[in-house]
């Protein structure tokens, strides 16, 4: 009997108390009770038909995201987790994470979260110093990001705190003792990442007015060769540009899945899929807004547009930006549709950039550290 292809499946829960600045995700300011409620039964009835159209799949893994899913009653968060494993057995069992704050009131709710199902959480700690946090907009202090990652290191089987680095003025000696403070915190999964100015957000819009300067290209080269060779020597695995784990158990089973390419199914309002199907590659993006998702829903079943199939130079094009973000590469079959031409492939090689093995291309620590240079010239 053929074993049915790994799902997983990213639940967006848009909801924010407050939003930070450099945010460019589809996220709202914190509503009432009742539209959370509706939203939470949408997302059980979208996964219900969902699961119609795609038929059998083994359940490999759920995320909750956002926007803040902490701010999810936790007895939501159970029906969700409950329908997902209901609609795709697995014989083992799923990794089911969820991202928080660390704000007290949050971190108040995680026995209930992990009573729920919840088995990792990711804890959006940003920094450890509170001119920073303020800085980045977030509402929570230094104290309470080492109060939440303590008592959520005592609940949940697993545990990921996610920094941000690479800030305005940054110096080399303020990240080297920001890292070494996370590393004391005893994770055994971090995630620094480096911050992007993206368009539309308040900061992007302070870089126009010239109120903060991004770090320098070469600057932020140093912190990023900085943030390997100490989470390197403190036994972490850079298993992917911004993923580190201590073991291998320890790695994300629902991010791994973007980077090899699976299956995944979205769900909440513009949660984005990708399936499998016999006419190619499926695109799939849920209704933006929450008035909408939930209207999507009630009327169709499903809260998700018209799918939309992509071009096999497109999903070459995916494959290739994220596989090569992660350890294990991507098969040159499936990037095949770009048509890149050999002689730039060697040259990236003797470069030190690339690494071509057993059919499979993958960066090397230094082209991770130029990963926007080596995909560029690449597709160019």
């Amino acid at each position: 009997m053929t074993e049915a292809p790994p799902l997983a499946v990213y639940v967006h829960w848009p909801y924010c108390a407050r939003i930070c600045p450099y945010c460019d995700f589809n996220v709202v300011r914190d509503r009432g009770q009742m539209e959370q409620a509706a939203l939470a039964e949408a997302i059980v009835r979208d996964l219900m038909g969902q699961a119609a159209l795609i038929g059998p799949r083994r359940l490999t893994s759920v995320f909750f995201g956002g926007g803040t899913p902490s701010l999810m009653r936790p007895e939501w968060a159970g029906r969700i987790i409950e329908a997902a494993r209901r609609l795709w057995p697995s014989a083992e069992p799923a990794e089911v994470t969820l991202e928080a704050n660390p704000t007290d009131a949050e971190a108040g709710r995680f026995r209930a979260l992990a009573q729920a199902g919840i088995t990792r959480l990711s804890l959006g700690v940003q920094s450890l110093d509170d001119a920073a946090l303020k800085f980045l907009g977030r509402n929570h202090s230094a104290a309470e990001a080492r109060r939440a990652a303590a008592l959520a290191g005592s609940i949940f089987p697993r545990l990921s705190l996610d920094f941000i680095y690479a800030l305005p003025g940054q110096t080399l000696d303020h990240w080297r003792a920001s890292l070494r403070e996370a590393i004391a915190l005893g994770p055994e999964h971090l995630s620094p990442y480096q911050l992007t100015i993206e368009a539309g957000t308040p900061f992007e819009r302070a870089v126009r007015r010239k109120v903060i300067e991004p770090v320098a290209e070469d600057a932020s080269a140093d912190l990023y060769e900085l943030t390997q060779e100490m989470l390197g020597a403190a036994g972490f695995e850079a298993y992917e540009v911004s993923n580190h784990a201590r073991r291998r158990e320890a790695r994300s089973v629902h991010n791994m899945a973007y980077w090899r390419g699976w299956d995944y199914l979205g769900v909440g309002p513009g949660a984005h899929g990708r399936l499998a199907a016999e006419t190619g590659r499926l695109a799939l993006e849920g209704e933006t807004k929450v008035a909408d998702y939930i209207a999507s829903v009630e009327e169709t079943g499903i809260g998700c547009r018209a799918p939309e199939t992509l071009k096999p130079r497109q999903y070459a094009l995916e494959r290739l930006l994220l596989g090569l973000r992660g350890h294990e590469g991507v098969p040159l079959a499936d990037i095949a549709p770009l048509n890149i031409k050999p002689e730039k492939i060697n040259d990236m090689v003797l470069g030190g950039l690339l690494v071509r093995a057993g059919g499979r291309l993958m960066a090397t620590a230094r082209g991770r550290c130029l990963l926007d240079h080596v995909t560029s010239n690449l597709i160019r």
